[in-house]
């Protein structure tokens, strides 16, 4: 068995820590890009800059700004979507799932500004990736369906619909804060359930049900 020299392992473990922050500082810049509506015009050089790292380093971790933006908002979207898991732990009933993860998502707007900004910015094209929010609201329909609480027949119209109305009113509360508070996004919810063909009383009960403690969907 060959022992590296401790000094080698530390200076190994520095370079470590060093690419991994140089890499997160491009996700973080990806991120405010998106966020900012520039990630289509933003050079490679403009992402460099706002992550203050050389350009050179960015092709040691990614091979184009498409696969860059591609991973900051899976990363991102899984980020919040672990989130929402852990918030609804224990909860078996579909449709009072659907309202609480569309309720704390909402509320992104005062909770997690940056990834309310985020979800304004990339738009209903986050949908199509396979991991965070669309993923799981997509599974999340499909159980309903299964359960016979949704009657919508088609998922991804359903998914479509919700998904506007959540970043209209992230864009709206980004745009004019004052104009929208949070039984603006329990409105939503409640407006969403009854889309996916659950009753209106019951759609009205499961929007204004108390949330799971803020501490159960921290970063």
């Amino acid at each position: 068995m060959t022992v590296v020299p401790a000094t080698e392992a530390a200076s190994a473990n520095r370079l470590d820590r060093r690419k991994a922050r140089t890499r997160q500082a491009l996700i973080d810049a990806a991120v405010r890009l998106i966020a900012d509506g520039r990630s289509e015009r933003a050079s490679i050089q403009e992402i460099t800059e706002a992550a203050d790292i050389g350009f050179g380093s960015f092709y040691n971790h990614f091979d184009s700004k498409e696969q860059l933006f591609q991973t900051a908002s899976e990363e991102v979207l899984e980020q919040w979507g672990q989130m929402i898991d852990r918030a609804c732990v224990g909860v078996n009933d579909p449709a009072k799932l659907f309202s609480i993860a569309l309720r704390i998502s909402g509320r992104l707007a005062w909770t997690h500004p940056e990834i309310g900004r985020f979800l304004v910015g990339g738009g209903l094209e986050l949908l199509d990736s396979d991991r965070g929010l669309g993923a799981r609201a997509r599974r999340d329909v499909e159980a309903g369906q299964t359960a016979g609480e949704f009657t919508i027949s088609d998922v991804e119209m359903a998914v479509s619909a919700v998904a506007g109305g959540l970043i209209g009113l992230l864009r709206r509360c980004e745009r004019d804060p004052e104009a929208v508070d949070v039984s603006s996004v329990d409105e939503l919810a409640e407006a969403s359930l009854r889309l996916l063909g659950v009753r209106p009383a019951v759609a009205k009960r499961l929007a204004n049900l108390p949330l799971p403690p803020s501490t159960a969907w921290q970063p």
